[in-house]
């Protein structure tokens, strides 16, 4: 049954807030896999607060160019489905990632992040990265390493201090 047209530009509508809202979209080719694998990846993807819908091409090519996304019509082309990011630009390039690993019908095509179209090798690299905790504690390990070793040098200097003065106490109590 086709759509009205009230009801496609409502669709256009949702996929217009969906990539403006989402901070990474990556887009596949979902052929050959069965409805149970479907359902456990969108399964996945609703667990981590992220979103995996089946899209048409042409209704969200209308969305892209409405809001200002050049670039992504060579990635919708056969069926697509579409893997929305909201709070973690990498989570959805993760799961679709491990997910490709089992399944090998699940292609993935290419994405958006943060307003930028990327390629499959980009995708690739996003899913490739740590967990955004370890980023984090990564960075403040580093932030923190000259801050405890200016520490240790300067308790150092103290500990001197109070040997020199340890000994001049001893030789004149002597």
């Amino acid at each position: 049954m086709s759509k009205t047209r009230e009801q496609k530009s409502q669709i256009v509508e949702d996929l217009k807030n969906d990539f403006q809202k989402a901070q990474s979209v990556i887009l596949t080719d979902y052929r050959g896999l069965t409805v149970e694998d479907e359902a456990a990846l969108r399964k996945k993807f609703r667990e981590a607060g992220a979103k995996y819908e089946v899209i048409k091409n042409t209704l969200a090519g209308l969305a892209a160019k409405e809001v200002g996304l050049e670039g992504l019509d060579s990635f919708l082309a056969g069926p697509t489905a579409a893997a929305f990011g909201y709070d973690d630009p990498v989570l959805p390039a993760k799961i679709l990632a491990g997910y490709a690993k089992d399944h090998e019908q699940i292609k993935i095509k290419g994405g958006i992040v943060n307003g930028r179209v990327i390629g499959i090798d980009e995708v690739k690299a996003l899913a490739e990265l740590p967990p955004r905790e370890e980023l984090i504690a990564k960075m403040l390990g580093s932030m923190q390493a000259p801050i405890s070793g200016l520490a240790g040098s300067l308790s150092g200097i103290i500990r001197k201090l109070l040997y020199a003065l340890n000994a001049v106490a001893e030789v004149k109590g002597a």
